[in-house]
């Protein structure tokens, strides 16, 4: 059956791509971004994810249009680089608004009418960012474990109603999301942290940059919107990645950041 399917961040990287595939195989898409974009098969409506009144107002036309909302993808998200000491709280507090509190303000809007209609599937995007801490990511690697308990929390509220909450945890992906991050320039400027920084933000984007690409993603996310009984985690990434995300489970917490000093170099 073909389901109605809202995606934030669908105007670029996974979101578009996700968008794109699911509205081919027929699905009815609504994609939220804050720039004005238009497509044949897919609905944009312009909103930021922190808005909760305008988020509020998307949810209740997209049900009062369709009369049920199916699926929810929470994809929106932005990147911030730099050194916990230095980064200062208007990039923290845009770090976390925009990816911990937009995932929650787009659910909690969204939850209302698929308890009514008794069923639905969440599915959030977290990062393998989520699983570990990545040096000089630190905040949103906070922000990404946030959502990773939030999301684990609210399948075991929600259960019951029918819906289900799903996480999935990309590993390197070729997206603009490398283009488009926040670089802190306070750690930039320090003669401790500035030299390493720029040293880890060479590795980390040359991962990236050199990633699977978002359609593989896209798949992915079919087959867990298509799935009768999705799990709740899902991690997408390469190989090398896959694997340290299931060592981390069995090594010293001081090894694993070992090995994540020695892989970033910092």
């Amino acid at each position: 059956m073909n389901k109605v399917i809202i995606i934030t961040g669908a105007s670029s990287g996974f979101g578009k791509s996700i968008a794109e595939r699911l509205a081919k195989k027929g699905h009815r898409i609504y994609g939220i971004c804050r720039r004005q974009m238009t497509h044949p098969n897919i609905v944009y409506m312009q909103g930021d994810i922190r808005d909760t009144a305008r988020i509020e107002q998307i949810a209740k036309e997209i049900y009062e249009k369709e009369k049920r909302i199916d699926v929810l993808i929470n994809n929106a998200g932005m990147g911030l680089g730099g050194a916990l000491e230095l980064t200062n709280w208007d990039e923290i507090k845009l770090q976390m608004e925009t990816n911990f509190y937009g995932c929650v303000n787009v659910c909690q809007k969204v939850l209302p009418y698929m308890r009514k209609q008794r069923y639905g599937k969440i599915i959030n995007f977290s990062s393998i960012a989520g699983i570990e801490g990545i040096p000089y990511q630190g905040f949103y690697s906070c922000s990404k474990f946030a959502i990773e308990g939030f999301s684990e929390a609210l399948s075991a509220e929600v259960k019951r109603f029918g819906i289900s909450v799903s996480i999935v945890e990309p590993g390197d992906f070729a997206t603009g999301f490398t283009a488009v991050r926040t670089n802190s320039d306070e750690t930039l400027k320090d003669p401790d942290y500035g030299p390493v920084f720029t040293q880890v933000k060479e590795r980390f984007e040359k991962e990236e940059i050199n990633g699977l690409k978002p359609e593989y993603m896209a798949k992915k996310v079919e087959k867990i919107v298509n799935a009768k009984h999705p799990h709740l985690r899902y991690c997408v990434a390469n190989l090398e990645q896959k694997l340290s995300v299931i060592l981390k489970r069995f090594i010293p917490g001081n090894w694993n950041v070992a090995i994540l000093r020695s892989y970033y170099k910092s």
